[in-house]
């Protein structure tokens, strides 16, 4: 890839930056990639502009920036990211545009004598120490990077602590990553077993009892866990490792008396357990396991008046010495950008409801 000014002298330029900010243009070799950089229906390139304030102007395999000084660098150091990534084969689309902004962003804020960052910033000089946001690997995915600093914070955290608590709003990949995690443990041979839970809750309704043997039973309850394991894993193995008890699924009231060695163990939607349930759930914890709690303390689903066991048992064990915890918020929301802003809607309610 090679980049170049616009075509407007020197003079010309330094006069338009002092107006209305600097014109860069971007020449992307591969005509290929460069499409898929800009997604379809320009849709990276408009969630780029967006969230940098800058305007890109996109003529099949050349892309001119425009706006402040700043935004400009930041902009075109985002585009040389994506266009590193699409060039290892990878697919692109608004969501790895907000996690290559806020890695660029990281990027320069320890790196601020480098005017020109490079896009792959493992193999950059005198960047040895730095291998850019946390990632996670196994077979059927491959690599699956971070998408912002919350979730690199995640997954560094996860790698370091035996017992981990994730709280923040729906979309924030809390469960997604958490699987993942669990996945690339059980492939490196780390855990023997995956122990999925989620307390069985329905989410402000009521649909009566399930037809069906237990796992049919529960499966409602866990459909997020499995999309997930779906995701890291070849259908068939899934199925094989369910049929096997490699990949075991329980009800959180079925965790009680049992002790789990060797093994990843996941609570989903923790904010929907009591505080009984917690602690029971918290004792499971056996020799050469992990356990990763996930839950969002604003979508409570029990009856009014009993209190989540998640809440109280974050603030309980907050100063226990191995355990993990990590807040997400709605600016870190990865799904659908109307997502991060239904969520930014509801917490700004919910703050002025406690003024």
């Amino acid at each position: 890839m090679t980049l170049r000014l616009s075509e407007p002298s020197r003079l010309a330029a330094s006069v338009q930056a002092s107006l209305d900010g600097v014109e860069e243009a971007m020449l992307l070799d591969d005509n290929r990639a460069a499409s898929l950089v800009v997604g379809n229906y320009d849709q990276n390139i408009a969630h780029l502009e967006r969230r940098l304030n800058v305007v890109a102007h996109v003529n099949g395999n050349n892309i001119v920036l425009r706006g402040a000084r700043d935004a400009v660098d930041h902009a075109r150091r985002v585009i040389e990211s994506l266009y590193a990534t699409v060039k290892r084969g990878k697919a692109v689309g608004p969501g790895d545009v907000d996690g290559a902004i806020e890695e660029c962003a990281l990027q320069r804020g320890l790196f601020p004598d480098k005017a020109e960052p490079d896009p792959d910033p493992v193999r950059a000089p005198g960047r040895e120490n730095y291998a850019g946001f946390g990632h996670l690997t196994t077979r059927k995915k491959g690599i699956v990077k971070a998408r912002n600093a919350a979730q690199d914070s995640y997954l560094r955290v996860l790698a370091r602590h035996e017992l981990v608590f994730a709280e923040g709003p729906a979309g924030t990949g809390k469960t997604w990553l958490a699987v993942g995690h669990a996945v690339q443990l059980l492939e490196a041979g780390h855990v023997e077993r995956l122990i999925l839970s989620r307390p069985a809750v329905e989410a402000g309704e009521k649909i009566g009892f399930l037809p069906g043997d237990m796992r049919e039973k529960v499966d409602p309850y866990l459909r997020p866990i499995y999309d997930a394991l779906y995701d890291f894993m070849e259908g068939r193995i899934v199925e094989r490792a369910l049929q096997t008890g490699v990949i075991e699924v329980a009800p959180l009231a079925f965790m009680r008396g049992r002790t789990l060695s060797n093994a990843l163990i996941l609570l989903d939607e923790a904010q929907n357990s009591s505080s009984m349930q917690m602690k029971m759930f918290l004792t499971r914890l056996g020799e050469g396991s992990r356990m990763i709690i996930t839950g969002d303390p604003t979508q409570v689903d029990l009856p009014p008046g009993q209190k989540s066991g998640f809440a109280e048992a974050i603030s309980l064990l907050s100063e226990v010495e191995g355990i993990g915890h990590v807040k997400f918020g709605h600016q870190h929301v990865v799904r659908h950008d109307l997502v991060r802003r239904i969520v930014k809607a509801y917490e700004d309610q919910a703050d002025a409801g406690t003024r």
